[in-house]
């Protein structure tokens, strides 16, 4: 274990209407084994100590789960180390001397709550149009009565790693949001229980998207942003079911006419 002196260049701004700045930070003596999140703790103290504002950042469980570590760090979602969460990135990666640069996610659809922490509720309403199952399947021992093969419940495990943590978006040059909406309409669409709302599903969801979010040019940033490393395959998934659903949808309510 060593220790490094690091001097951090943060965003502060008070509300989403308010105007903001970098604030340049020193921060000495910084354990390397420390994680982002615990760096940041220590410089709150600092501050706070000093009489100064502690800088308002996002964070819960800080085991890499929750999504709610979204830091934009030297550029990079979730700092330089891929496949990792703010909140699992260590100092080690970060050399003494070095100036680091923090910011919050940069879109629009996440309005800036205040300095480094944003306001997602623009996914939440993406998953309010669809993002569920209805149909009665009973406890976890009838559901598991279901026989489902390896490479469609691999699949809809690797779409539900998604944590909603919004890099995709804030690395996407069109805050875009299709990874995410991608990852949470394949996970259940792929297994028997979501089959019934399938095509609801996916238009609701989609739509949805398309009214808050950036539309997609394929730039694969997302993929390389995700702290969960999910395929941008979930994307042509997704694009695929939408146009089905688009008929399907249509044709079920030609017949209700």
């Amino acid at each position: 274990m060593k220790e490094i002196n690091v001097t951090l260049k943060v965003w502060r701004q008070d509300g989403p209407n308010a105007a903001g700045h970098f604030d340049t930070i020193p921060a000495p003596g910084i354990k390397d084994e420390m994680s982002f999140l615990e760096m940041l703790d220590l410089v709150n103290e600092r501050l706070i100590a000093d009489g100064k504002d502690a800088i308002v950042f996002d964070h819960d469980c800080r085991e890499g789960i929750c999504g709610t570590c979204s830091l934009m760090i030297d550029g990079q979602a979730h700092g330089p180390q891929k496949g990792t969460a703010t909140c699992q990135l260590h100092m080690r990666k970060f050399a003494d001397g070095d100036e680091i640069v923090i910011e919050p996610w940069r879109a629009t659809a996440f309005p800036i709550v205040k300095d480094l922490m944003v306001d997602r509720a623009a996914f939440d309403r993406i998953i309010e149009a669809g993002g569920f199952i209805t149909a009665e399947t009973g406890g976890a021992p009838d559901a598991n009565i279901t026989p489902i093969p390896k490479t469609v419940a691999d699949a809809a495990m690797d779409a539900a790693a998604c944590i909603g943590c919004g890099a995709c978006v804030a690395a996407c040059p069109n805050s875009a949001a299709q990874l995410f909406t991608s990852a949470k309409v394949s996970h259940l669409n792929l297994l028997p229980q979501g089959q019934a709302e399938r095509y609801k599903r996916v238009e609701a969801m989609v739509d949805t998207m398309e009214e808050l979010f950036g539309s997609c040019t394929n730039h694969g940033e997302c993929e390389e942003a995700c702290p969960k490393s999910i395929s941008i395959d979930f994307i042509a998934l997704m694009n695929s079911e939408y146009l089905k659903s688009k008929f399907k949808n249509r044709k079920r309510l030609s017949q209700h006419d």
